[in-house]
Parts: C-alpha cells; structure tokens; sequence
C-alpha cells in the first residue's frame, strides 16, 4: 500500500507508469507531471467476467490518498449490489459522474477510423494520443473539456519546439471533437476556436537527402555494410530502387509482389494517396535482392518481418535507426530522402516529368491530373531498370 509520503515523492518519467496501492487503486503518474487516480475492477455478467473496467477521478493531490481509497471502498459496495460505478468521481464537490469521457470518444473514434489508415499511421496516430492527450484528457468529460484546456496543452506541446507535432495533435484532437459532436454526444469542439495565429509556424518541411553523384555513392556505399537485421538491412537496400514511401516499403508483403510479370502491386488501401493501387516495375537488380531475401525462408507474409514478431512488418522506426545507428544524421539524410534523391537525378537525367510522378505515386494537380490518368508503365520500367543500372555503376565506379 502507499503512503502520503511515497505518493508525493513518485518521480516523473519520459512514460506512463502506475504505482499500485491496494484492492486494484492505483495512480497514474504521466511524463507531463499529472498524477491520476485509477481504480480497476471487473464486472460480472450473467455469471462471468466480463472485463476489466478503468474507472478515473481527480488529479492528485485535488484527491488525496483517503479520498481515493474511500471512493475505491464505495465502488466496491456498488459492485457487491450489482451497480456498475460511474466513470468520474470529483472528490471536491462529492459529485459522481458516468459521462462519456475523452478516452470513451477516441477509442469509438479509433476504430470507426483505423481500418482506413496504413498500419503505421494508425500506430502513429495512437502513440501521439497516449502521449500528449490522454494523460490531461483522457479521464475528463468530454463535454467539460473548454477551449482554455486545449490551449494550454498544446502550447505546453509548443513549449518542448515540437511544431510539427504541434499541429498533427491539435487534428487529431480536433477531428476526436467532431466525431463526439457527430454522435450527438457534445456540441461544441474547443479546438475549432484556436485559431493557427496563436502558435509558432509550422516550418515547411523538407526531407534532408543526397543528389550528387558522388554522394549518392557515399550513401550507398555506407548502406551496404549498415549493422542492422536482415529485414531493416534489405529494406534499406531496396529503398533507393524502388523510391517507396517508408511505410509502403516497410510494410511491403510477399502477395503483391510478382517475380513473373516482373511489378509489385501495392493496394489503394496501403497507399498514402487512396485512389488507386500503385504499380512497381522490378529491375533485374530488385528482383536479385527480393530472391535472396525469399530464400532466406523468413516464414512471414510480410517480406520485412519484426524480429519481436512474424506477423508483423519492420516500422520506418526501424529503418531511421538503422540509418543514423550508420553514423548519418537527421540533417544530412532521412528514410523520405530516397525518393527525392530519385526524383531530383531521373529529372537531371532527362526522363520524362510525368514518368516520374507516377512512379513516385504523387498526386497531380489542376486539370492535367484529371485528364492524365496513363500509369506510364512501359516507359517505367525502361526507367527503373536503367536507374537501377545507374546505382550500379556508381558503386563500382
């Protein structure tokens, strides 16, 4: 069991943690400094178990020790008689409440959403809410959380120079609210009246990459011989043939690719743009690299399975590591900078602009998008296996 002293004393960490007290009461401490009541418990249902149920109150120290082991006590009682406790306790005002909370709203959000997201956006998706929204959010009605809330903690987030992050968890939140307001559970979104004007800008964003032929070569060179697994180490092999996003490589699967007819087929689902499935032309080079790899008899549908499991894929996490674990920086090359590399040197080459777009799968804009819809395939492959050719060289030149 605690004590007031150990309670006050608990440390703040770069994660969640829980110290435990007793009879399932525990306190969560998060990495932002809030401390917050848990109380755990399961719920009977005809009979049997049907889960484990979080119950939340107050911040720490608004609930002190006494107060969270006697509202624990109460919900106890509650139990004994067959009443499942409300969600929220407020120890000040003595006040039970079983509202939907902001964690409620973002796990119905989440799975309405997530079969429509690449694996890593989801995986992405959850990490920046764990880590920035619900540990001051995620037990408080959703209907009590006020635009003053939603300013403090993103500008918290402004605070550690985080833009980029910044931004992406202000939508996130901002489509969460929404979604509570679609399903008629609240009526306003606090965060629609922040407006951008109150925060730093966001920085445009350019991938840090190589173009010169020279440098090219460096960069390959240091990537044939990086220390890493061999997914992460062929993956990054492939990675300047191919010119995929990195979630696209990463989650790259034996099924869509075909050694017959020579092309990698990646579904709309998988792909960043989700129009249409993307078309990959396998040079005699991809195809050596990929056989090497299949007969490595890796037993997993995904060509770059994890080493902590077959079914699932590397992340691009994976990929960056093993880039800067080569002794390359965030600020000389990213995992995105192959495809510009591919991009800056096939338009110096002279291959055609729209021959490259398509195969780097971007968007066209304007009316030529609409009435260019040629996957340009032939002339692709002509250029992929000569691009292939083109790295080639560079390495034994």
């Amino acid at each position: 069991m605690l004590t007031n002293t150990e309670v006050k004393n608990l440390k703040i960490k770069t994660i969640i943690y829980y110290a435990k007290d007793s009879h399932g009461l525990r306190l969560q401490v998060n990495p932002c400094g809030s401390k917050i009541w848990q109380h755990r418990f399961r719920i009977k249902e005809e009979g049997k178990l049907k889960g484990k149920i979080r119950n939340a109150i107050s911040e720490y120290p608004e609930t002190s020790l006494q107060d969270a082991r006697e509202w624990r006590n109460a919900n106890k009682r509650l139990l004994k008689q067959g009443v499942i406790p409300p969600k929220i306790y407020n120890s000040i005002t003595n006040d039970n409440q079983n509202k939907s909370t902001f964690k409620d709203l973002f796990d119905m959000w989440y799975a309405n959403q997530k079969d429509g997201w690449t694996y890593d956006y989801a995986i992405d998706t959850q990490q920046r809410v764990d880590k920035h929204l619900l540990p001051l959010l995620g037990y408080k009605p959703i209907t009590e959380i006020n635009t003053k809330t939603m300013r403090d903690l993103l500008l918290g987030i402004q605070e550690k120079g985080t833009i980029d992050t910044l931004y992406k968890v202000k939508s996130i939140a901002s489509r969460i609210f929404n979604y509570s307001i679609g399903m008629e559970i609240s009526e306003i979104n606090p965060v629609s009246n922040l407006p951008n004007d109150i925060f730093k800008k966001k920085l445009e964003k350019h991938y840090a990459s190589v173009t010169e032929p020279k440098k090219i070569k460096w960069l390959l060179v240091i990537l044939k011989d990086v220390n890493s697994s061999l997914p992460v180490k062929t993956a990054l092999e492939l990675a300047p043939h191919l010119l995929l996003r990195p979630e696209e490589l990463a989650g790259l699967k034996w099924s869509e690719i075909d050694f017959e007819d020579r092309i990698i087929r990646i579904s709309a689902e998988r792909m960043k743009i989700k129009k249409k499935a993307h078309l990959i032309p396998m040079s005699n080079k991809v195809i050596e690299i990929l056989t090497i790899l299949r007969n490595a008899n890796l037993d997993s549908t995904f060509c770059f399975p994890s080493a902590r499991s077959k079914s699932r894929h590397i992340t691009t996490s994976s990929l960056r590591l093993a880039i800067r674990s080569a002794g390359i920086d965030k600020e000389t090359f990213t995992t995105h900078g192959f495809r510009h590399m591919g991009s800056t040197r096939l338009h110096e080459l002279g291959y055609n602009k729209d021959v490259i777009e398509s195969q780097l799968a971007h968007e066209i804009g304007g009316v030529r998008g609409v009435y260019n819809q040629a996957q340009y395939l032939e002339d692709r492959k002509v250029m992929m296996e000569d691009w292939s050719n083109y790295l080639d060289n560079l390495l034994t030149e």
